[in-house]
């Protein structure tokens, strides 16, 4: 998605300025947005071809959640007697 609109936002600022058409430019960037849209929004059947498998509640319950690593040096001046 944003590599499509990177390049039409490119292509509409070359348009507008090559023409000097600001409406063109905005025109033209505003049908790189529609573009956009159609291609990333529907559940399209090629996005679903290799599906993540997530773990039942059950399942996960099994296996212990990894715990944050402890600091155990410490950097404390030494109290002065």
């Amino acid at each position: 998605m944003q590599i499509i609109l990177l390049t039409f936002a490119v292509i509409a600022f070359a348009t507008g300025y090559i023409l000097a058409s600001f409406q063109l430019m905005i025109l033209t960037y505003a049908g790189g947005v529609v573009l956009t849209t159609l291609v990333t929004v529907p559940n399209w059947p090629f996005f679903n071809r290799n599906p993540l498998k997530w773990l039942d509640p059950s399942e996960a319950e099994k296996h212990p959640k990894p715990q944050p690593a402890v600091n155990i040096t410490s950097k404390k001046k030494p109290a002065k007697k």
